[in-house]
């Protein structure tokens, strides 16, 4: 990878990593993932995880996906946009947090003409989710395995999210999709459980707070 930028976001457990790309006449070749260079530019806190599976979503304009979660094992996830523009979105479901039931957006739009693109780190302990401006493929590596057996989700909808770190345009921009009445969500999203009702869930002790060293 070349050229990698570390961000921290407004929870700082969330991290951008922004890398380069070899660009000429005909286009463009980038390393989007090297084990080594991640474990050392991040001191351990991204490139330490192991990743085990990759997964590939298609979405059009207009989907809301989210707030998706899961334990045993838990599961981080690396996520960037192939092409089209995605939001994404994590909310910190930790158990004893500052910021818990805090969200935060994050825009990233595909750029073939950029000599730079993003991952977007979401640790465990964050429920994540999307929106979409434009039809767009995402894609994300894991680390952990899918368990259906071992995930929940809170519905992005949820009136008691505190949207008080996000960005206010993109909060604007949320509000714009979530209200519209094109709107695309899966009922399942749609009726998932209200930040506080996930609160009251004895599966909830799964993912305590631990302050980073």
């Amino acid at each position: 990878m070349r050229d990698i930028a570390i961000t921290a976001l407004k929870i700082g457990e969330i991290r951008v990593l922004r890398y380069g790309r070899f660009s000429d006449y005909r286009g463009y070749f980038t390393e989007t993932f090297r084990k080594s260079e991640l474990v050392a530019a991040t001191a351990g806190a991204v490139g330490s995880w192991e990743i085990v599976q990759a997964n590939e979503s298609f979405s059009r304009k207009g989907t809301l996906r989210g707030l998706h979660f899961q334990w045993n094992p838990s599961m981080g996830k690396l996520v960037r946009t192939v092409y089209g523009h995605m939001v994404d979105l994590a909310l910190d479901i930790r158990v004893g947090s500052p910021t818990f039931g805090h969200i935060i957006a994050y825009d990233m739009p595909a750029d073939s003409s950029a000599q730079a693109a993003e991952w977007i780190w979401i640790p465990p302990g964050f429920a994540h989710g999307n929106f979409f401006v434009r039809d767009s493929v995402i894609e994300y590596l894991c680390s952990g395995e899918y368990n259906g057996k071992s995930e929940a989700g809170i519905s992005p909808l949820s009136k008691d999210i505190d949207w008080s770190l996000c960005d206010i345009a993109l909060r604007a921009r949320f509000d714009e999709i979530a209200g519209a009445a094109s709107l695309l969500i899966s009922d399942k999203d749609r009726g998932a459980p209200t930040v506080s009702e996930w609160r009251s869930d004895e599966r909830a002790g799964n993912f305590p707070y631990r302050r980073e060293p």
